[in-house]
């Protein structure tokens, strides 16, 4: 009758990402989802370390996921022109690296996709201080 709860962290966790998501503006979705797959994308590097293959390939997946489906989904390529088209060569990249340290168990490639992730994240939250480009981003999605 009940679904039984593994976890009540991981519940209460839940639903405070689903307020957050419910309550942000575009720009903050876009950080939001860099840091899911900065999380990923570090349980993967962690898995790998402990020989846990099943959850490295569940955050792989998580991962690539999110890069695929969230960040390179939400590119305008109308509006963003050469930009989209170069930030999504880049997520493709990512995934790519995301899927050889899967296959080869390469920490070197997590480490760079991570390390991508991480330099994108942080030119997001640098323009998230000029009004302009939030006031846009909330107006055109």
């Amino acid at each position: 009758m009940f679904a039984s709860m593994n976890s009540p962290s991981q519940a209460y966790a839940r639903v405070g990402v689903e307020t957050g998501v419910m309550a942000a503006d575009p720009h903050r979705l876009v950080l939001m989802l860099f840091d899911g797959a900065l999380v990923a994308t570090g349980s993967a590097e962690h898995a790998l370390q402990t020989q846990d293959l099943p959850a490295k390939g569940r955050a792989v997946a998580k991962a690539v996921d999110i890069v695929t489906n969230g960040l390179k989904a939400s590119l305008d390529f109308s509006a963003g022109g050469d930009l989209a088209h170069r930030l999504a060569a880049l997520y493709d990249y990512i995934c790519a690296r995301l899927l050889q340290g899967n296959l080869h168990n390469d920490p070197a490639a997590f480490a760079e996709a991570r390390s991508l992730l991480g330099e994108l994240k942080s030119a997001w939250q640098e323009i998230a201080g000029d009004p302009a480009v939030v006031s846009a981003s909330t107006t055109t999605r």
